[in-house]
């Protein structure tokens, strides 16, 4: 079925995939999840042993194993140079139609978006490495299929897969459906301006962030790795919710996500986010917030006599022992600490954690209770001045409310039929399901085309992100002749990183070093038509190779793609 010219930037979208164009067309989100599910290379996964008996696991229990199988097999790459470079202007014409300069800008890292007084604070664009772009100049943050994740194995200086948060989700996402068997209806997709995960509905439920998951009492237990685990919850407006039912986004009014199921993942994730405050929470949100340790003290019994530590002393400690300040191993990590960091006497203006601790013993600081809220302020009443405040971000950590993306109001719902897949079919099965949806369903068809099925999908949007948003061959080629980038092109590796008549862009086959010939005939036909915009160019592929014409030149590659079509320009 032909793309439509309306829906040509949509669909060639569904094949680079930037974070842009994710942003802009939010439907490629869940599309990429779904172009992933269909990936043989997931599939294998099964058959690993790592994974064999996963039937007697619980949920739960199936997510962390697939956990460490990620963690061990793909890196978080942040490198954002490795998709090339554009321009805020050439995108801001490119989305004009969908969207203006000043929303992408609010809601978008490249053009300019730095969140909340936190990002100001942790200079997020120099941490990201932005600051090094000046001018109108930004990177293509694109999003990687789980071929194009793996194949980062063949580049210098990667030791094994690689893909930045957004192909880490979707790729946990298919994953979790594929291997674990978690059915679509309990995955939901969320994205932020700077970054995307999951929280499926299993147990307490499970966050993931980037190759790690959290647990609901991970999320609470104050360490360096949850903290920034929370930067993007506790700092950031979710822009976008994706689920099988549809999807919510922050700009757009129209929402397609089943509104019950919707309501569901709110619910379940106010719930992940929140807890009644014990000792033991009170002793995390010391290990996350420092400046709170000002306020504390703990004693400690040696030698008869009684002891008293500030708390910031303990956490430091802390962080090279294996006993922890707010469990039962405290005793333990105290006797750690060298009598000379000990005090004599209660030290003035602090709070007594094991008075406080008492005080929780045998009950617990619900939130919702405004008398279990203002005993606890009576219970941290002391002259350290930053009490009060110590206090209101100790509620704040105990109850995290996101920013939704229909904060504004409700949203008008247009509910296509659910992406219903079921868990427990075969790949073939679920290939011919998404196939029979396609007409009637636009993520169903959009997969296809972040799948790469050349043999499925009009090749308009293919080539259209080939030669419009491959800027690192073009780069790359800079001081090689015409004639010297063909023969180059000739001597990779002759291997796609694709199975079957999926196709890489050129700039992976670059990046990667290798490319069936159908695959580096189009890298050459990108770098040629870059340097000759007005020449006439003619791709045609004939089964077994590729015929193409350069300003009248003839040139084949012999391909084993075995595809059949032609595409001038």
């Amino acid at each position: 079925m032909k793309v439509d010219a309306q829906s040509l930037e949509k669909y060639s979208s569904a094949v680079t995939l930037s974070d842009m164009e994710i942003f802009v067309f939010p439907e490629l989100l869940y599309a990429l999840v779904l172009a992933n599910a269909m990936s043989p290379r997931l599939w294998a996964w099964r058959d690993d042993p790592w994974f064999a008996r996963m039937e007697k696991l619980t949920p739960y229990r199936r997510i962390l194993r697939l956990k460490q199988y990620v963690i061990d097999r793909y890196e978080f790459n942040l490198d954002l140079d490795t998709w090339g470079l554009t321009t805020k202007g050439r995108e801001v014409a490119r989305f004009r139609p969908w969207m203006d300069e000043a929303t992408l800008s609010a809601s978008n890292a490249l053009f300019g978006y730095e969140g909340d007084k936190y990002y100001f604070d942790i200079d997020i664009r120099r941490h990201f490495g932005l600051d090094k772009y000046e001018g109108d100049v930004i990177p293509y943050w694109k999003t990687e299929t789980l071929e194009a994740m793996d194949a980062f194995r063949h580049r210098p200086g990667y030791r094994a897969g690689a893909g930045e948060c957004v192909s880490l989700s979707t790729l946990y996402a298919a994953a979790v459906f594929v291997v674990c068997g978690v059915p679509l209806r309990d995955i939901f997709l969320l994205a932020t301006p700077l970054h995307s995960q999951n929280f499926i509905c299993a147990g307490e439920g499970v966050l993931t962030n980037n190759r790690r998951v959290v647990t609901r009492n991970m999320w609470f237990n104050g360490t360096e790795l949850t903290g920034k685990a929370q930067r993007a919850l506790r700092h950031e407006q979710v822009t976008l919710v994706a689920h099988h039912t549809g999807h919510v986004h922050c700009v757009y009014p129209e929402a397609t996500i089943d509104p019950a199921a919707y309501e569901r993942f709110r619910g379940a994730l106010r719930s992940f986010l929140s807890t009644d405050i014990t000792a033991e929470i009170l002793a995390s949100f010391l290990r996350q917030n420092a400046a709170a340790q000002s306020c504390f003290q703990f004693s400690h019994e040696r030698h008869g006599r009684r002891l008293f530590i500030p708390a910031e002393k303990v956490y430091a400690y802390e962080a090279s022992s294996n006993h922890r300040a707010g469990d039962a191993s405290r005793a333990r990590l105290l006797a750690e600490i060298d009598e000379d960091e000990f005090f004599a006497e209660s030290i003035e203006g602090r709070l007594l954690f094991d008075a406080i601790e008492e005080s929780f013993r045998g009950r617990t600081v619900r939130l919702d209770s405004e008398a279990d809220v203002r005993r606890l302020m009576e219970d941290l009443h002391c002259d350290c001045v930053s009490k009060r405040e110590a206090v209101r971000e100790l509620l704040r950590y105990a109850r995290l409310e996101p920013r939704w993306p229909d904060a504004a109001g409700p949203r008008r719902c247009v509910a296509p039929e659910p992406i219903d897949l079921d868990p427990a079919g075969s790949r073939e099965e679920i290939v011919r399901r998404l196939e029979s949806l396609r007409g009637r369903h636009p993520v169903a068809d959009l997969a296809f085309y972040a799948h790469r099925d050349l043999a499925r999908t009009d090749w308009a949007p293919f080539f259209k992100a080939a030669l419009e948003r491959n800027p690192v061959s073009v780069k790359g080629a800079g001081g090689l002749s015409d004639d010297d980038l063909a023969a180059r092109l000739r001597g990779l590796t002759d291997e796609s990183i694709y199975d079957g008549a999926r196709a890489a862009q050129p700039d992976e086959v670059w990046n990667f070093g290798r490319g069936d010939g159908f695959e580096r005939a189009l890298c050459l036909l990108n770098v040629w038509k870059s340097r000759h915009p007005s020449g006439r160019a003619a791709f045609e592929a004939r089964g077994s190779e590729v015929v193409l014409l350069l300003d009248g030149v003839e040139s084949r590659w012999p391909g084993a793609k075995g595809l059949t079509g032609r595409i001038e320009t």
